[in-house]
């Protein structure tokens, strides 16, 4: 099986064939989420600016995401899974924004076959994903921080995947253990960034709390990321 590991947005720009996009704190496990909570589709863009000029066309229902880490002030939900896990978004289609994660769906919509958000919350439904494409490569993108520093989360994250997609079981105590000592989790119990929830980190280190993956197709240009 012809499995690569890419990372940052430069990685998301070369990913050919069945294409992962990997952001795990905290974009695709908002969105597995919202999936999980009744979301019809997710409309994924690169800018503040299309997503609320989408909403106020009519496209979607609510903007979700954030820039610098924090909710823009017109958004109707920030990038919180916790948020997430109790907003009302039955049958309503989102259209987020994120600084990583979404700009790695936006940049590798144009050259992937079969396109996936991944976060560990949905991992071996995402590994089952690819491997029923039948397509070569699979490639597994670490979006990192603002898609230009590696992070400890997707860059495990994306060695989980590789596991499960050769059949192995990985090591998902390990995996969380180490993400959990990582620096990046540190900042969800910094007092200083009250944006933070450390009941995020919860979530998203929660392997497998979900059995679907998050497959996009390209409509208008756009991912539009369903529940598989």
């Amino acid at each position: 099986m012809d499995i690569r590991i890419e990372s940052l947005l430069e990685g998301a720009n070369r990913a050919t064939g069945a294409v992962a996009v990997i952001d795990v704190l905290r974009a695709f496990t908002t969105a597995a989420v919202a999936f999980a909570n009744g979301a019809s589709h997710i409309v994924m863009v690169g800018s503040v600016e299309e997503a609320l000029a989408l909403r106020d066309g009519g496209v979607g229902d609510y903007c979700i995401g954030e820039t610098g880490g924090h909710k823009p002030p017109a958004f109707d939900f920030g990038n919180s899974p916790y948020e997430m896990s109790h907003a009302d978004v039955r049958g309503k289609i989102l259209l987020q924004r994120t600084s990583a994660g979404t700009q790695g769906m936006v940049a590798a919509a144009s050259r992937a076959r079969h396109l996936y958000a991944a976060a560990l919350v949905t991992a071996s439904a995402t590994a089952r994903a690819l491997q029923a494409t039948g397509t070569a490569p699979i490639v597994l993108v670490a979006m990192g921080d603002s898609g230009k520093i590696r992070t400890d989360e997707d860059e495990l994250c994306a060695l989980h995947l590789r596991a499960r997609l050769l059949g192995r079981p990985g090591a998902p105590s390990a995996t969380a253990a180490l993400i959990r000592a990582s620096g990046d989790a540190e900042r969800f119990t910094d007092p200083t960034k009250p944006h933070l929830d450390p009941r995020d980190l919860d979530i998203a280190l929660d392997i497998d709390r979900y059995d679907f993956a998050l497959r996009a197709t390209i409509e208008d240009g756009r991912p539009v990321v369903r529940r598989l």
